[in-house]
This record gives C-alpha cells, sequence and structure tokens, in this order.
C-alpha cells in the first residue's frame, strides 16, 4: 500500500476520531500519531487533509449537501461523512492528484471502513462533486 492511501486512511481515522471523540482535530491528531502510528507512513500529507479539511468544513458540507439529494450531511454514516469530507477537500483545494485517483482512493477506503453499500453511495456523491473540477 502507497504512502499516499496510509495517509488517506490514517486521515480518515482521525477525522472519524475527532467527531465521535468530540474533541479538537489538533487533539485527535496528537493523541491518534502518538498512541497508535507514532512512525506514521504519510503522516505529513495526513495532517495537511485533516487540517485543510477542517478549515474549510462549512464550504466542504455545503458542496456535498448540494449534491446529495435526499441525504442530509447529519444523517449519513460518521465514516462516510468523513471520507466524503476529505475526498471533497483533496478535489477542491490540493488538485496534486487526478480527480480520478482521488475518486478511487475514496471508494476503496469506504470499501475497507464503510458498510457494506457505502463504496457506491460516496462514488456517486464524488461523481457529481468532481463533474466540474479539472484536472490539476
Amino acid at each position: 500500500m502507497g504512502a499516499r492511501r496510509k495517509a488517506r486512511e490514517h486521515a480518515l481515522k482521525v477525522l472519524y476520531a475527532r467527531e465521535v471523540g468530540g474533541v479538537p482535530h489538533e487533539e485527535a491528531l496528537a493523541r491518534y500519531f502518538e498512541d497508535f502510528e507514532p512512525q506514521a507512513e504519510g503522516r505529513e500529507f495526513a495532517e495537511t487533509l485533516v487540517r485543510g479539511t477542517m478549515e474549510r468544513l462549512s464550504e466542504i458540507d455545503a458542496a456535498i449537501q448540494e449534491v446529495s439529494a435526499h441525504w442530509r450531511i447529519s444523517r449519513m454514516a460518521a465514516v462516510d461523512r468523513n471520507i466524503l469530507r476529505m475526498a471533497t477537500f483533496e478535489l477542491r483545494f490540493l488538485k496534486d492528484a487526478p480527480k480520478r485517483v482521488v475518486l478511487n482512493e475514496a471508494i476503496e477506503i469506504a470499501r475497507h471502513y464503510g458498510a457494506e453499500d457505502s463504496w457506491a453511495f460516496i462514488n456517486g456523491i464524488l461523481d457529481k462533486l468532481a463533474e466540474d473540477i479539472e484536472d490539476g
């Protein structure tokens, strides 16, 4: 598994812990890397994903909500919601990976960490979000 995939998985775990644990994202980052992954491959990219997602959270959530007909963000599963947030940040603001790569990575992470059909839900939302985004 590549460093970027590991970083995306680390970032998902931190975003999830932040949300369900109710702790600030910087605290969630510090705890995660101190307690679980002190020598983490891809740590810098994971930190970029977490911090960037949190800095633009309201903008990201608005973009997701706009394309997710019949699904309020608050009603989405926490894992799905955070995969969508992280991938939306990467698509819209980082642009250092082709959008197809970002979508495929999000789908594979959803297959591993989400519910049985999470990958299809995430694919549908991200396809709509990516339509108007040009590869960087």
